[in-house]
Formats: C-alpha cells, sequence, structure tokens
C-alpha cells in the first residue's frame, strides 16, 4: 500500500504513543514523514530509524509547538527542506489531571497550551501554505473525552473539545481551497499517558467499551491514513471516533 508516495507529512508529537504509531504508518504509505518531538531526541531518532530501515523516508525536527513563533518555524522547515506539505497531523498533547477544585493553573494552561494552542499554531502556518497550493489534509487528534467528558480532566476535556469546534470551523474556511479539516477522538488507547491509569478505572472504560479492549496506536494511525488519503477526499469536518464504541455508553 503506497497511496501517499510523493507525499510530505508532518506529525506532531510523534517520538512516541500515537505520534509513532501515525508516524510508521504514514511512512509505510509512501509518505515522507517529519516527525517533530520536543524533547525526546532519542525517541524520535528511533523512530526516523525504524521507517528508514523499512524502507521509508523520514527526518526529526524539534519544535515546542505550544509555542508560536517555534511552531511557525517548523512549518517552514518543513516547506522549505521538501518544497510543499500535504499532511499535518495534530497529535502533540499532555495531560494533567486533577479535580478542578485541586487543578492549579499551571496545569490547566499546560494542558490547554499543548494540546489545543498547539493546534491553532501549527494550522495556521500549514493551511497558508496548502491554499497556496490548493490541497492538503489537517488531521487533529481528539479524544473520547472531548465528546463525553471525565472526571477530573476538565482541562483535558476543554482542550480535546476546543479541538472538535476547531476542526469544524477551519473545515468551512479553507474547504473551498480543497483543503480538508478533520479529526479523530481515540478511546482508551495503551500509550505513556494511559499507564498511570488505576487498574480499576481502566478496567471501568474496558467493560464499557462494547468490544471490550483496549485500543492501541496501529488502530488511530489506520484512521488517520484514510484521512490523509484520496479516498476522503470529499469528507471534511467529521470527527471520527475510533473508541470501540465508548462514546456510545
Amino acid at each position: 500500500m503506497r497511496g501517499l508516495k510523493g507525499k510530505i507529512a508532518l506529525v506532531t508529537g510523534a517520538s512516541r504513543g500515537i505520534g509513532r504509531g501515525i508516524a510508521l504508518r504514514l511512512a509505510e504509505e509512501g509518505a515522507t514523514v517529519v516527525v517533530n518531538y520536543n524533547h525526546s531526541a532519542e525517541a524520535a531518532a528511533d523512530v526516523v530509524a525504524t521507517i528508514e530501515s523499512a524502507g521509508g523516508q523520514a527526518v526529526a525536527m524539534q519544535a515546542d509547538v505550544s509555542q508560536f513563533a517555534s511552531a511557525q518555524a517548523l512549518v517552514k522547515q518543513v516547506k522549505k527542506q521538501f518544497g510543499h506539505l500535504d499532511i499535518l497531523v495534530n497529535n502533540a498533547g499532555t495531560t494533567r489531571d486533577n479535580l478542578l477544585l485541586l487543578m492549579k493553573e499551571a496545569e490547566w494552561d499546560t494542558v490547554i497550551e499543548t494540546n489545543l494552542k498547539s493546534v491553532y499554531n501549527c494550522s495556521k502556518a500549514a493551511a497558508r501554505f496548502m491554499i497556496k497550493q490548493r490541497s492538503g489534509r489537517i488531521i487533529n487528534i481528539t479524544s473520547v473525552v472531548g465528546l463525553v467528558g471525565q472526571a477530573g480532566q476538565t482541562n483535558y476535556a476543554a482542550s480535546k473539545a476546543g479541538i472538535i469546534g476547531f476542526t469544524k470551523s477551519l473545515a468551512r474556511e479553507i474547504g473551498s481551497r480543497n483543503v480538508t479539516v478533520n479529526a479523530v477522538a481515540p478511546g482508551l488507547v495503551l500509550t505513556a499517558l494511559t499507564t498511570v491509569l488505576p487498574e480499576e478505572a481502566r478496567q471501568q472504560i474496558i467493560d464499557d467499551t462494547p468490544l471490550g479492549r483496549i485500543g492501541n496506536a496501529e488502530d488511530i494511525a489506520a484512521a488517520v491514513s484514510f484521512l490523509a488519503s484520496d479516498d476522503a477526499s470529499f469528507i471534511t469536518g467529521h470527527v471520527l471516533s475510533v473508541d470501540g464504541g465508548l462514546a456510545m455508553s
């Protein structure tokens, strides 16, 4: 499967977890992948090495995408090095779980800036190039929590719900330029961010999931790959839940 051959894809927060899975899948489909990272240079290099060992093409680029100037510089660097940018996957994210009455301002700000502001930062830069080339795919990673909420995650839920509204609004703004904007909403996926969940809480989520299992990065990557492909050329402003049916519960 080489449906993305010749495409340039930028995946933020791609050094581990869901972002790593997305980077590997897009490379498998033929895209040249820019593996963005903030602090995890070694992990990002491992993603690049894994892609190259499988015959794909990738490069790691450092940037703190929660900062406007850094995100803008990242996208400009991609454009300068490769001449175009076809796919942007806004995946960078973090958690600082706490009950609202105990939540520190810094815990709120960190999650909003990393999860939501980064989407604004990168999308604004990428959209300019995509509009000019009259083609592009912007895919935002939200969460089932942004759809249904979760106690102890008001900051995370707000950031992910914000991504959904952002996705639908931007899709209306730039659809006439042949640029699609969609979101993928994962359910519980086993990553470094979710391993800290108490076993009882994790089991409750599994019990509430009709398919009866935790998701994996490959499940999310498959959905992103589809939305990035020509097969999804008439889909925009859509939120694709990849959650084993959890949002129905």
